[in-house]
């Protein structure tokens, strides 16, 4: 059968060719994203500051088991500021039997430049020799990494605490990142966990079992590292890039297998559906049922084999170039390493000939389940109408699309609200394409007396055939309602998204002046501020994350601490319950939407995990509704303390006249690279961030979106081809050319005016209640010429997949045509 297919693909170049594109676009995509997601979970971090340990005992993950539906789940989280260890767990280690040496980590964040410190006895465990000069030896001394680009003898300004100090270089090494090795008593000093410390390397003597090492760690509340996993432990930018690229590849992937599953099959069904003649045919002239599937899965096969040949290298290309623009953009480091594809490709051929295969027999279930004879009759005539089976299966569908709305409020982040919108929408989608022919039987109804209006004669004729072909045009309803719900919804979500962050966190500040430093500002920078003259307030806010309960399992959120001196008079929260003032040491005010996601209320008692995995129970004083724009959780600076990764506040809101513009140029002049901005300049600058920040989301929607125009494209090409016979029958039975294209122009207008109803109600529909569940608005902001985008798009690209091709069958004479079945 594998030539008689290969034959058929030949003569029937058009459809042939347009599922050949899908499947190319299709392969393309699954082996870009598959390639960026394989990079991520192939990734392992290898020991570099622990290199020399046996073993390292560190704290990086909190868990939460819990009971649901009967079943026990245990839910694990990476801790967002990293986790320490009691400091005394050292000396408890060290009189271990078998224990060579051990040290603990006293871990720095150094602002500027941007590097991380260290003590030097943790520098012996990376087994690295010193490159030039000697160890630090006194606590203005410091041996740096050679990237950092000094040499021994020259001075080093470094801004730890948002405190700036000069440091002579005793050293320099090859030390794999930009990290800094102070004496073990200055990097104690400048630590920002007292009694803590970041991770202990153990080293032991040879044959030494490490059973109690892990007994006693264990004891603790701490994990034991050995062999490969050490690397786990280090908090680097390339462990930061896995969880980007798994994360994203998560959110999106099924969704983007689902949907090239939904475009394929749509393109090879309605190939099999315009062959119907041909496949009645061949069962009647005594092919069998098994011979017909085979030809079909034969010619879907090739086609996926054809269109993996090409999508293959070409998603390789597209994965190594958005690599660089990862790179480039900073959400990936330079030395990540990326995989070869060596999964990816298998993988992405493997689900485009499974789903081409599926489809095809899927297509096929009817004309071949059936007598041959019946199969000849049943093409003469179309169905008028579905089966109860499928009505129903749209009816729910459609229930479960319009109820999914729901449970958006536990998407957490921009990721995961899109994730949540491209969900409903499909369910949406879907529920269109089983309510297909019946929704084009019923707009053929009402429409009928307006197209006839209009285009007179031609109109009648496109009535009819909208009535006729009702089952037909299925697929084409579907692909166009596809292209503008995705268009329409979660393309603009994004936009909603930085808009409402960027607006709520305007609105909120009250503050005429903001400091901020590029190393951070030190914790008691506010209380000094307050003292300047001519200030009446001054909130120091350190952005950090806590993790929280969700619905099936823990989940990090951001949050955000605050001096409670003054609160109200720099910032505005849109209190809806409680009162911020409140706010102090032992509380928390959290967001309306993590308020109803947890169950949370005014006097109840929130339970949750600081960034470092310290448990806390806090009473909930207020209630907010500008999450977007502070943060889910806001807690007291005196809550956090001691429990992130620096002890520096990121900006200090000042409330002030023009009179303290003088004192607050003079107190910022004094810090290491600060300067004093105004609120607009402070929310110029987030609007930027979250632009940049979003620009990964973009390009995968942008994918989904151009896919979906795509498979509307090939799909209304498809159905234009396939009217060949058709037209010609109409030319020689006297109807002009002219009346024809009128007949097509009144049909697309049909066809799509419905199509971009349901899409944009649809669309509206997704937006609004993911839109919604985030901001609590109802009404979702779009662009001024965001919908005249899609929609002016949408109207051209069916216009010219259906007026071209039409145009070209019409050219030829009818009598070369009326035989031909495409």
């Amino acid at each position: 059968m594998t030539g008689l297919a290969a034959r058929l693909l030949r003569h029937r170049a058009g459809p042939a060719a347009a599922t050949l594109l899908a499947l190319i676009a299709g392969v393309l995509i699954l082996v870009a994203m598959g390639t960026l997601v394989e990079s991520g979970l192939r990734f392992r971090a290898e020991p570099r500051l622990w290199a020399a340990a046996d073993v390292v005992v560190a704290n990086r993950t909190v868990s939460h088991t819990f009971s649901e539906f009967g079943e026990t789940t245990t839910s694990t989280v990476r801790l967002p500021e990293g986790g320490t260890v009691d400091e005394a767990l050292v000396d408890r280690i060290r009189r271990l039997p078998g224990v060579a040496a051990v040290t603990g980590d006293k871990r720095v964040v150094i602002g500027s430049p941007a590097a991380v410190g260290h003590g030097w006895d943790t520098y012996a465990f990376t087994g690295r020799p010193i490159a030039a000069g000697a160890a630090p030896r006194a606590d203005d001394e410091v041996l740096v990494d050679a990237r950092l680009g000094v040499a021994p003898g020259d001075r080093i300004d470094l801004v730890v605490g948002g405190v700036g100090e000069s440091y002579r270089v005793s050293g320099t090494a090859e030390t794999g990142a930009a990290e800094v090795f102070f004496t073990d008593a200055q990097a104690a000093r400048l630590s920002a966990h007292p009694g803590r410390v970041d991770a202990i390397g153990v080293r032991m003597v040879p044959g030494a079992d490490l059973g109690a090492v892990r007994e006693i760690a264990s004891a603790a509340g701490a994990t034991t590292y050995a062999g490969k996993d050490r690397g786990n432990v280090e908090q680097s930018e390339n462990q930061a890039a896995q969880t980007l690229l798994i994360g994203a590849g998560s959110a999106f992937g099924g969704y983007v297998v689902l949907l090239i599953a939904f475009v394929v099959a749509g393109t090879i069904g309605l190939s099999v559906r315009h062959r119907r003649r041909d496949l009645a045919l061949l069962r009647a002239v005594a092919a069998t049922p098994g011979q017909v599937r085979r030809m079909l899965i034969a010619e879907a096969a090739l086609l996926a084999l054809a269109g993996s040949a090409v999508g293959g290298p070409a998603g390789l290309l597209a994965a190594r170039w958005v690599h660089d623009e990862l790179v480039g953009r900073g959400f990936v480091p330079v030395g990540f390493p990326m995989a070869g594809g060596l999964f990816a490709v298998p993988a992405a051929v493997g689900m485009a000939v499974l789903v081409a295969v599926a489809s095809a027999l899927v297509a096929a279930r009817r004309v071949t389940g059936i007598k041959p004879i019946e199969a000849l009759g049943e093409i003469a005539v179309e169905p008028r109408r579905s089966g109860r089976v499928r009505l129903v299966a749209g009816v729910l569908t459609l229930a479960a699309a319009g109820t999914s709305g729901a449970f958006t409020l536990g998407a957490a982040g921009s990721t995961g609200a899109l994730a949540a919108a491209v969900g409903m929408l499909y369910l949406f989608v879907i529920a269109v394409a089983l309510l297909a022919p019946r929704i084009n039987a019923y707009a053929a109804r009402l429409l009928t007396p307006l197209l006839t209006r209009v285009w007179k004669v031609s109109g009648y004729l496109a009535a009819a055939n909208l009535r006729a072909n009702a089952q037909g045009m299925a697929t084409v309803l579907t692909a166009l309602v596809l292209s503008v719900g995705f268009g329409g919804s979660v393309w603009f979500l994004q936009t909603n998204l930085e808009r409402q962050t960027t607006a709520q966190s305007s609105a909120g500040i009250r503050a005429e002046r903001v400091l901020v430093a590029p190393g951070g500002l030190p914790a008691d920078a506010a209380r000094e501020i307050r003292e300047l003259a001519g200030v009446r307030a001054a909130t120091g806010v350190r952005r950090t994350q806590v993790i929280v309960r969700a619905i099936g399992g823990i989940e990090p959120v951001s949050a955000q601490s605050v001096d409670p001196a003054g609160i109200t008079s720099t910032m505005d929260l849109d209190v809806r319950e409680g009162n911020l003032a409140d706010l102090r040491a032992g509380t928390v005010a959290v967001s309306a939407t993590q308020a109803s996601s947890s169950g949370w209320g005014v006097g109840d008692q929130a339970e949750l995990w600081l960034g470092d995995g310290t448990p806390v129970t806090l009473d909930v004083i207020a209630i907010y509704g500008r999450g977007l724009g502070f943060g889910d959780v806001t807690l007291a600076a005196e809550t956090v303390a001691g429990h992130t990764a620096r002890d520096t506040d990121d900006e200090v809101l000042v409330s002030a006249g023009p009179e303290a513009d003088t004192a607050l140029a003079t107190w910022s002049a004094r810090q290491p690279a600060s300067e004093v901005l105004d609120a607009a300049t402070r929310t110029r600058l987030i609007s930027t961030d979250l632009a940049l920040g979003a620009w990964l989301n973009r390009l995968l929607i942008g994918v989904m979106v151009g896919y979906a125009a795509l498979a509307a494209a090939t799909t209304m090409v498809m159905a234009a081809l396939a009217r060949r016979r058709e037209l010609a029958l109409l030319q020689l039975v006297g109807v002009t050319r002219r009346q024809i294209r009128r007949m097509v122009h009144a049909e697309q207008a049909g066809l799509l005016g419905t199509a971009v109803l349901i899409g944009a109600t649809t669309a509206a529909l997704t937006l609004s209640a993911i839109v919604n569940g985030l901001t609590g608005s109802p009404i979702p902001y779009v662009p001024p010429l965001g919908w005249v985008a899609v929609l002016g798009g949408t109207t051209l690209l069916a216009l010219a997949t259906t007026v071209w091709p039409v145009r070209r069958l019409l050219s030829a004479p009818p009598i070369d045509n009326i035989g031909v079945k495409e």
